[in-house]
């Protein structure tokens, strides 16, 4: 369902499915960007994973950095106004939101995760132009047929629509389940829509990549499941590729790689529905 923050009843039943003493990556990812809306738990497991991968902070600024630029082409040169981002994680500088609606004003956003603590916070998400609209989901991207059913009360789904998956699919264990949710979401949406992807591997880093997981799956959730460029490829199946294709995001850019950009474990990639 589609929360109306402005009550502190939703506020208070959100808290309480708060649990500080577990890490969740949101507030792990919030940590590793230098946020502050974590907990001791997360920030113990974080400086651990760190010392298994020292690039996964660089990691996490890159895959931020990534949306960014995807948003940027997708509401500039592409033209895209409406915007479905799934896995939304905690509020940071340059949110979908902020950088559509910097470029077109009249985009529309609207927001889904299922953190407690990133609900808590959709109020700083929901601070949209005036002329655009910002909506939030407390929704699964498990549950793909509630997220497009609520969707539709912002979205027009007749018209192109970039569906944002950054950062959660290598949340869903089961590859095969993964692969059926994502082509759900796509057989829905209209052509000329776009599907921007980042998705956690080990192509680069190898061991110290499965080190870092490993550690991350014994104390942390949701778990993380690691898929090679190859399969990560496969989410675009029956859409077209944008140039460079599926790459490390941090050398993702439209149209060119940017190899002067060190390589970080999260490979990204945008395609089109034709």
């Amino acid at each position: 369902m589609t929360h109306n923050f402005s009550s502190s009843d939703v506020d208070n039943e959100l808290v309480s499915r708060l649990n500080p003493d577990v890490p969740h990556s949101a507030r792990v990812w919030n940590y590793w960007l230098g946020g502050k809306d974590n907990f001791a738990a997360d920030r113990q497991v974080g400086d651990q994973v760190i010392q298994m991968l020292p690039s996964i902070v660089a990691q996490a600024r890159a895959d931020r950095a990534f949306l960014g630029r995807a948003v940027a082409h997708l509401a500039g040169e592409l033209g895209i106004r409406q915007f479905l981002d799934i896995g939304t994680g905690l509020p940071t500088a340059n949110n979908t939101h902020e950088v559509a609606q910097r470029i077109a004003p009249d985009s529309r956003i609207v927001y889904v995760d299922n953190d407690p603590l990133v609900l808590v916070h959709a109020r700083a998400l929901l601070t949209s132009d005036p002329a655009g609209v910002t909506d939030y989901l407390d929704a699964d991207l498990a549950d793909p047929e509630t997220i497009l059913r609520e969707a539709a009360n912002t979205l027009n789904f007749d018209q192109p629509i970039a569906l944002m998956l950054i950062g959660v699919l290598h949340h869903l264990p089961d590859t095969t389940a993964a692969y059926a949710i994502v082509d759900r979401l796509k057989d829905h949406l209209a052509p000329g829509s776009y599907l921007v992807i980042n998705h956690a591997t080990n192509a680069v880093y190898g061991a110290a990549s499965d080190d870092g997981v490993r550690h991350w799956n014994q104390f942390g959730k949701p778990k993380i499941t690691l898929r090679s460029p190859g399969e990560i490829a496969r989410f675009f199946s029956g859409w077209k590729l944008v140039e460079p294709g599926v790459v490390s995001c941090a050398q993702w850019q439209p149209g060119t790689v940017d190899l002067e950009s060190t390589e970080v474990d999260e490979f990204a990639g945008v395609a089109y529905r034709a």
